[in-house]
């Protein structure tokens, strides 16, 4: 049974971590609906989910992560291409390293609640459905500045709380900012890889450091692989559906479910 519920949560983080709707909040929230033992599948067995997540990334942008390491030596000072692109994402990275470093713990500590979840899923939801309603949508990464770099790594530390998600706030904001929808998807992809590989880092040390039952090692490989191999269909098609599609859906589906869990929390 605990092998069916580690690849049931691999399957919802591939999903969510790259949908506009936040896999922190399903996972918090599936857990608490349905009973799910937290002390085996909590924090430390969300670092697994992100890695897997974090693989399919790096698998499915192999092209791009190779070309940007190999122009790494001239991202300072590069126009265009790769060196440029990647010093545009180290510029927004900045924003959660320093958030990161210090409210990561209170966050974690305080917020992962199903009732911090429901107005977090309402403020997102709220946010795709007005950037669907402003901006040209004609930029693409290429036109990026380092302010904007700056403005989607600041959209990116929402995801710290909660039920904001990542993709979700960056892809917004990218939007806001005048972006297509593929295009922004794209970036906050790539923006993602230094911050889930970091706390995955960080907390993969924690996990380390505990040490892992075999039982445990079973339970983290399952979710890992399930979350890595529906990660990278989830990107794959995603990016697809965004060429011919708006982003109402995803949004009108956190509205519903911020009211499922209110209507959860009254009735416990």
């Amino acid at each position: 049974m605990k092998l069916l519920v580690a690849a049931l949560l691999g399957v919802v983080q591939g999903l969510t971590e790259f949908l506009p709707v936040s896999s922190s909040a399903h996972l918090i929230l599936a857990r608490a609906f349905f009973g799910w033992d937290a002390a085996v599948f909590g924090l430390a067995f969300d670092v697994a989910l992100h890695a897997g997540t974090l693989a399919a990334i790096l698998v499915f942008f192999r092209e791009d992560v190779l070309a940007m390491i190999a122009a790494a030596p001239s991202a300072l000072t590069a126009k265009a291409g790769a060196g440029r692109l990647a010093r545009l994402i180290a510029i927004g990275t900045l924003p959660v390293v320093v958030v990161g470093v210090l409210f990561a713990d209170w966050l974690e500590a305080n917020l992962r609640t199903p009732a911090v979840i429901a107005v977090t899923l309402t403020i997102g939801g709220v946010a795709l459905l007005a950037a669907e309603r402003v901006g040209a949508r004609r930029r693409d990464e290429t036109a990026l500045t380092a302010a904007d770099s700056l403005a989607l790594g600041g959209a990116q530390t929402t995801a710290l709380v909660p039920g904001m998600s990542r993709s979700g706030s960056t892809i917004a904001m990218g939007m806001f900012l005048g972006m297509t929808r593929e295009s922004g998807a794209r970036f906050s992809f790539l923006l993602g890889i230094p911050a889930i590989a970091a706390a995955a880092g960080k907390e993969g040390v924690h996990v380390l450091r505990a040490g892992l039952s075999g039982e445990e090692l079973a339970l983290f490989a399952v979710g890992m692989v399930t979350s890595a191999a529906v990660g990278y269909m989830t990107i794959k098609y995603f990016l697809r559906f965004l060429a011919g599609h708006r982003l109402d859906v995803f949004a009108y589906y956190r509205l519903a479910l911020a009211a499922v869990t209110v209507v959860w929390l009254l009735a416990l």
